[in-house]
C-alpha cells in the first residue's frame, strides 16, 4: 500500500471538517475523490501532505506516518500536491518553473524534461513565456509538469479541471492516464464526477466530511445515488 489514510479527523482553528476518513491508494492506481462543494475534498489533500492539522487518526505514506509540517517536506519523499490554485511562480518562465520543480527530486528517477514536453507539447512551444501570462489550461499543465519534475511516486491533484474548457479537461485527464502508465500513482479530487469516474480505478464519495460510498469507479458511476447527486441522472 502506497498511501493509507486511517480514521483521520482534521480541520481548521479547532473546527472539525473531516470525520473519521479512511482510504488508501495502491501502487499504479488512479483513485478519485468526488463530492459537492464543501464536502472536504481539498481539506483531505491538505491533511495528507501535513498542511492541515489532524485531530485524530493517521496518514501513512510508504509505511511512514506523515506529521503536520507542510507539503515541501513530504515532496522530498516523492509525494507531490498540485493545489487547486496551482501555486506557480508567475514571474518565472515555463522553463524556470520546471527547474524549480526539480529541487525535490534527489536520487529518484522520474520524467525527464524532454518527456514532460512530449506529454505537454504546448509547454515546449512556450518555454520562454512567463507563467502569469498563460491561459488557465496552460497553467494547469505547467503545474502538473512542475510536480512531475520532482519525480513523484504519488501525485495529488486538487480540482485540475477548474476553469478549463471540456477539451482542455480531456487533455489534462489524458495526461493523467499517461502519468499512471509511467508508474506514478494518482489521487485526484474532482467535481467533474462523470469524467473522473471514467478515468479512475477506484473512487470515494465524500459528503459533509465523511466517506459516504467507495468502491470500483465504474460501479460507482452506475450507482443510482451517485447518478442522482453528481451525474445528473
Amino acid at each position: 500500500m502506497l498511501l493509507e489514510v486511517e480514521n483521520i479527523r482534521s480541520g481548521y482553528h479547532g473546527l472539525e471538517i473531516l470525520h473519521e476518513i479512511t482510504l488508501h491508494v495502491d501502487p499504479g492506481e488512479i483513485v478519485a475523490v468526488v463530492g459537492a462543494n464543501g464536502a472536504g475534498k481539498s481539506t483531505l489533500l491538505k491533511t495528507i501532505v501535513g498542511e492541515t492539522k489532524q485531530f485524530g487518526g493517521a496518514v501513512r505514506y510508504q509505511d511512514k506516518t506523515i506529521s503536520f509540517g507542510g507539503s515541501h517536506q513530504v515532496a522530498r519523499q516523492g509525494l507531490m500536491l498540485v493545489p487547486e490554485h496551482r501555486a506557480l511562480f508567475g514571474t518565472l518562465t515555463v522553463e524556470e518553473n520546471l527547474q524549480m520543480g526539480s529541487w525535490a527530486r534527489r536520487e529518484r528517477e522520474g520524467f525527464t524534461e524532454q518527456e514532460i514536453m512530449e506529454l505537454f507539447p504546448i509547454l515546449d512551444e512556450r518555454r520562454a513565456q512567463y507563467a502569469e501570462t498563460m491561459s488557465g489550461g496552460q497553467q494547469q499543465m505547467l503545474a502538473i509538469a512542475r510536480a512531475l519534475m520532482g519525480a513523484p511516486k504519488l501525485l495529488l491533484l486538487d480540482e485540475p479541471s477548474t476553469g478549463l474548457s471540456p477539451k482542455l479537461t480531456w487533455d489534462v485527464f489524458h495526461a493523467v492516464k499517461a502519468i499512471r502508465e509511467r508508474g506514478v500513482s494518482v489521487l485526484i479530487v474532482e467535481q467533474n464526477a462523470r469524467q473522473v469516474l471514467d478515468l479512475a480505478d477506484r473512487a470515494y464519495v465524500l459528503e459533509s466530511g465523511s466517506v459516504a460510498l467507495d468502491g470500483d469507479a465504474k460501479e460507482l458511476a452506475a450507482d443510482e445515488r451517485v447518478q442522482a447527486a453528481y451525474l445528473g441522472g
